[in-house]
């Protein structure tokens, strides 16, 4: 099973350089947002993952531009989630044209398990197997 989320982004001025063209700071923005869209629509969460005592800090994040996105378009992010035996969430995304399916940039994150005492965490906590067991990833 393949577990998926969009979003449609509306792209503000604040997020363009002087060419008009979304700086390459405002990625790791749209990446979040997909991670939340996500999280709401599976249920995983960063209050999930807070209150069940853990941290899911990144320590992977990748981007791959294709074309550019200018001020006032509203592309689509398709975010993907990769199932994986180690105690990690990876995500793959994909921003493209939400008309025409032409791909603006494409991207890669992972997530790792930390405690409150800030120590990574070299198995899936409790909480996380249980979400991969009721969404069968």
């Amino acid at each position: 099973m393949q577990l998926t989320a969009s979003k449609r982004l509306d792209i503000r001025f604040s997020e363009v350089d002087s060419m008009n063209v979304v700086w390459h700071g405002s990625y790791a923005l749209y990446f979040e947002d997909a991670r939340e869209a996500f999280g709401k629509k599976y249920g995983l969460t960063y209050s999930l993952i807070y209150d069940s005592g853990f941290f899911a800090p990144l320590t992977e994040l990748t981007f791959k531009y294709k074309k550019p996105i200018l001020y006032g378009m509203t592309p689509e992010i398709r975010i993907t989630y990769r199932p994986c035996d180690a105690a990690k969430i990876v995500y793959d995304y994909e921003i493209c044209d939400a008309e025409t399916g032409e791909v603006f940039a494409i991207g890669h994150s992972v997530q790792v398990f930390m405690d409150r005492d800030y120590q990574l965490v070299w198995y899936n906590p409790e909480f996380y197997e249980q979400w991969k067991k009721q969404w069968n990833v």
